[in-house]
C-alpha cells in the first residue's frame, strides 16, 4: 500500500503564495504519476498538475504558468509552488499516486485545506 501525507495548506490573501508538499511511502508502483488534485465547495475534484515517472508534466489549463510541480523521484516527494493566487483556487488539495497500468489504481492523500480570501 502506498501512503500519502501532505502539508502546507492555510489561508492565503489574492495574489499571495503557498506552497504544498507530499511524501510517499510504502510500496509504490513503478509506473505511476504522482501528483495533485483539488475539489472546491461544490466542484467535481479535478486534476491540478501531476508528473509522470519519466518526469512529464501536466498542468490543468487554470492553474498553467502560475502553478510549478516538482517531483523527487528519489524521495518520493512532489511539491506543488502556487503564486498568484485567486479565490477559485479556494478547495481541498490532495496529493495522488495513479499506477499507469490496466487498473489505473488511485492512492490519496488525506487532503490540506487551501483558503484565498481576503
Amino acid at each position: 500500500q502506498v501512503q500519502l501525507v501532505e502539508s502546507g495548506g492555510g489561508l492565503v490573501q489574492p495574489g499571495g503564495s503557498l506552497r504544498l508538499s507530499c511524501a510517499a511511502s510504502g510500496i509504490i508502483p513503478s509506473y505511476n504519476t504522482m501528483g495533485w488534485w483539488r475539489q472546491g465547495p461544490g466542484k467535481e475534484r479535478e486534476l491540478v498538475a501531476n508528473v509522470f515517472t519519466g518526469g512529464v508534466k501536466k498542468y490543468a489549463e487554470s492553474v498553467e504558468g502560475r502553478f510549478t510541480i516538482s517531483r523527487d523521484h528519489v524521495a518520493n516527494t512532489v511539491s506543488l509552488q502556487m503564486n498568484s493566487l485567486k479565490s477559485e483556487d479556494t478547495g481541498v488539495y490532495y496529493c495522488n499516486v495513479r499506477s499507469l497500468d490496466r487498473a489505473q489504481q488511485d492512492y490519496w492523500g488525506q487532503g490540506t485545506q487551501v483558503t484565498i480570501s481576503s
